[in-house]
């Protein structure tokens, strides 16, 4: 599944939305990950995901990918209400899987199922998971996808194609096989699952100096970039050999012919960092044990620049309509046995 263009997205679906609450302080933006509403002394962060591009533990992806987006303005996620349709009203294994494996992810990341909703549909080919995750901020403002300023550092944890690489290894393991990978790397990259929460950096990092966050999703790192260029009104440049592509992602990459960086990736979040606090930033994700790397900075301009073997390529166009896992359904046959 992938999104729609910008332009799809100004025509159609933005002109609807109005904001006509007081206590509505961010509404629909693209490109941000919450929206945020006033609730008494607090702000309330709010954020729906649906999953649809794997069958493999979906219900506990689902949980993780939309508390993360909660987690990026700062706030820790305390709610959720899952969205679940299987094919057929006799799924009823798949069903309880799923709620079971969302209850796993709950109790993981210590947020609480307050409602939601069940059913099937024979128009669907394997099942579908949204979940709305939901939490709070008390005592510092929210951060934002637009708040990058020129001089911030970026930094990336962990990795790249995480998400991707992760779901190509388990629901396409029999491509896999057949594209020359082995047992093992089957089993290194559905490891890389182990690592989908950001919360953990992104509480930490927002305070300590990020300035703008954004989780790794459809479209990749570079979208991600140029969605935090685009809507902070800076330009950024990075150097692709500090870029943090674990080995395995390499290994599939280059297997299923994707591009590690428009690979979704959830479990990589980006920051922008004030050059002020950046190293205590650095100090703190080490001592917490979140891998990271800097990998550019933040300058005028616009767009995402990228240094690779001593070229300097340009990107500026937008397009989250584009993302490679998304690609990869359409080329490679899942393995149909869950």
């Amino acid at each position: 599944m992938s999104k729609f263009s910008v332009d799809v997205l100004n025509r159609c679906v933005y002109p609807h939305f109005e904001d006509r609450d007081p206590d509505v302080l961010l509404g629909a933006v693209f490109g941000e990950d919450v929206a945020l509403t006033r609730v008494g002394g607090a702000i309330l962060a709010s954020h729906v995901d649906p999953i649809v591009g794997a069958v493999s533990d979906i219900g506990w992806l689902a949980v993780h990918v939309a508390c993360n987006d909660i987690a990026t303005c700062g706030a820790p996620p305390r709610w959720i209400l899952p969205l679940v349709l299987v094919p057929s009203k006799d799924d009823e294994v798949l069903l309880e899987n799923i709620m079971r494996d969302i209850a796993r992810a709950a109790r993981e990341i210590d947020v609480s199922i307050i409602g939601g909703h069940t059913g099937y549909s024979a128009n669907l080919s394997r099942p579908l998971v949204a979940v709305t995750a939901l939490g709070t901020l008390t005592d510092r403002q929210p951060i934002l996808t637009r708040g990058a300023q020129v001089g911030d550092h970026i930094l990336v944890t962990k990795g790249i194609a995480l998400e991707g690489t992760g779901i190509l290894a388990s629901d396409f393991s029999k491509a896999a096989i057949n594209l020359g990978l082995s047992e093992g790397d089957l089993t290194d990259a559905k490891a890389l699952m182990n690592s989908i929460s950001v919360i953990p950096e992104a509480v930490l990092l927002a305070q300590h100096g990020a300035t703008s966050m954004h989780d790794v999703t459809r479209g990749g790192l570079l979208e991600t970039l140029l969605e935090m260029a685009s809507l902070s009104d800076v330009g950024m440049q990075v150097a692709f050999d500090r870029i943090p592509i674990p080995e395995i992602v390499t290994k599939f990459s280059q297997s299923f012919g994707f591009d590690p960086l428009r690979m979704i990736s959830s479990g990589t979040l980006v920051a922008a960092v004030n050059p002020d606090d950046v190293a205590l930033a650095k100090q703190k994700l080490t001592k917490k044990g979140i891998p990271f790397a800097a990998i550019g900075e933040i300058v005028p301009g616009t767009g995402v620049k990228i240094l690779k073997d001593g070229v300097v390529t340009h990107f500026s166009d937008i397009r989250p309509e584009d993302d490679e896992l998304a690609r990869m359904w359409t080329i490679f046959t899942e393995d149909k046995t869950h």
